[in-house]
């Protein structure tokens, strides 16, 4: 009896401290994780961003903000924004640090290569003698999960996943995408670079974007004339990550003949980074119903998953964790307002990945004259893109300045920086925006409505502070009572 007491209390004592200890490693990773690299943001006048560049490939074309704009270098990211012809494929890349699409026409197919996960996605031994003759010659293809994707999805990829994407469908597939590039997981520079493992990507995709770029290439430009010497015929910028490699040392690597590697390194500007496909494209990918079907499921099932709070962190690992979701159906509406529109936010509680992105995104529809109401991001910068219609933001900073006041239409991108207060209002043909977030629970403060501060602030306290009667205080107060999303009133102008 006593050697089992005894056994019993070193058992308690071990799990008391290892819970301990989880809970401080849990502590530091998670502040880690939030530590952001700064940027100045000394904003006394924010603009309208457009795409300031277009790149054309062989099946589509890639449109680039200036990374040089004063808006996104304070939030420290890039975004860019991609159309995919029919049978148009954008070819594999990963990047150094978070990344967010979002899916604004169209449909297709897209995948993503997590190291140390396995090929789950297999042709069974019947597929495989159905396949052509060159193919059944072979061992049979197995990959990745491959995913469907439709206008509204919200794809996550955390820093260094591969990914690609082919467009399956009939019409133009077109996905914005924000990088992060302040994102603590990027040990390099501030610059937007990605790298590419296919195709002929262009050289305004290398880093060279900012002007902090531009000063370091010429500093290694000396270095790489060195090099570049000892490559004779091959062009050293613009080309995918394999064009770098010796030849012979490829060969080996891969365990492939000279004639391969010169296709791999093969430098054919025309095609670009969104390649034609000819031939039939074929992956291991499940019926678009049966796949609609399976995450309407696992959606559902996210509703309850909280990361780090009901979760023993053992229900998911990357390998199985959903790198998607739709935020398209008005059913998942966290805000809704008859009059005015509906508001859906996809966080961490949502899709537990970005919680490791640090990221979250916010879908606003408003209908004609509504307003959402005026408020801040207390822990993030808000990018917003503007996904169809028209309508007016206003934006104040820490000076009460009116550091942005402008009509807004589709296409276009306005930053908000953290702290800074705003306020949309639609116009006649409605406003539709999405909202990418540099923090996984990112949250409103509202200065109008209900639950915002006119409303939690006793009367006094507003009377004395705007130096008002009460019952002045009390109209200010209770002026609106709608939450969020604010309905038109009769005397409401266009704008």
């Amino acid at each position: 009896m006593a050697t089992y007491s005894c056994l019993l209390s070193v058992t308690l004592s071990f799990l008391v401290l290892f819970s301990s200890c989880s809970a401080q490693i849990s502590q530091v990773t998670s502040r880690g994780r939030q530590q952001r690299t700064q940027t100045q943001c000394n904003i006394q006048n924010l603009n309208t961003l457009e795409p300031q560049q277009r790149i054309e490939s062989e099946a589509g074309h890639t449109d680039l903000w200036d990374q040089n704009s004063e808006d996104l270098q304070c939030a420290n990211v890039a975004v860019i924004r991609h159309t995919i012809q029919n049978r148009g494929l954008l070819v594999p890349s990963y990047i150094n640090y978070p990344q967010m699409m979002y899916v604004l026409q169209g449909e297709g197919l897209h995948g993503a290569s997590i190291p140390g996960c396995p090929e789950t996605f297999q042709y069974s031994q019947q597929q495989q003698q159905s396949q052509s003759q060159s193919r059944s010659q072979g061992r049979g293809d197995e990959h990745q999960k491959v995913r469907q994707i439709r206008e509204g999805d919200v794809i996550a990829l955390p820093t260094g996943i591969a990914h690609w994407i082919y467009n399956n469908g009939q019409s133009n597939l077109v996905v914005v995408s924000l990088h992060d590039i302040g994102n603590a997981d990027n040990q390099l520079d501030q610059l937007f670079r990605t790298f590419f493992l296919g195709g002929s990507p262009q050289q305004e995709f290398q880093g060279q974007s900012r002007q902090q770029g531009r000063q370091q290439g010429q500093q290694g430009q000396s270095r790489q004339q060195g090099r570049q010497e000892g490559q004779q015929g091959q062009e050293q910028s613009g080309d995918n990550v394999f064009s770098g490699f010796n030849q012979d040392l490829l060969a080996e690597a891969l365990n492939i003949d000279r004639e391969l590697v010169n296709k791999l390194q093969k430098n054919d500007r025309q095609r670009g980074i969104i390649v034609r496909v000819h031939d039939e494209f074929q992956v291991v990918a499940p019926h678009r119903r049966e796949q609609q079907e399976r995450e309407e499921q696992e959606q559902e099932q996210e509703k309850w998953h909280q990361p780090g709070g009901g979760s023993n962190g053992l229900e998911e690992t990357l390998c199985t964790l959903s790198l998607k979701h739709n935020i398209n159906k008005p059913s998942l509406a966290d805000v809704f307002n008859p009059r005015a529109g509906r508001s859906t936010s996809i966080n961490a509680y949502v899709l537990p990945i970005l919680e490791n992105l640090q990221l979250s995104i916010n879908k606003v529809v408003l209908y004609k004259k509504a307003i959402y109401a005026p408020h801040w991001n207390p822990k993030a910068h808000s990018i917003l893109y503007i996904i169809r219609g028209s309508g007016r933001i206003q934006i104040v900073s820490q000076r009460g300045d009116a550091v942005f006041d402008d009509n807004v239409k589709e296409g276009q991108v306005v930053v908000v920086p953290q702290g800074f207060a705003v306020v949309q209002k639609a116009g006649n043909s409605g406003l539709e925006w999405i909202s990418f977030k540099t923090h996984p629970l990112a949250k409103i403060s509202q200065l109008a409505g209900r639950r915002s501060f006119l409303t939690s602030t006793p009367v006094d306290v507003l009377a004395n502070a705007f130096g008002v009667s009460r019952e002045d205080a009390r109209r200010l107060k209770n002026g609106r009572r709608e939450i969020t999303l604010f309905s038109p009133l009769r005397s409401s102008s266009d704008y």
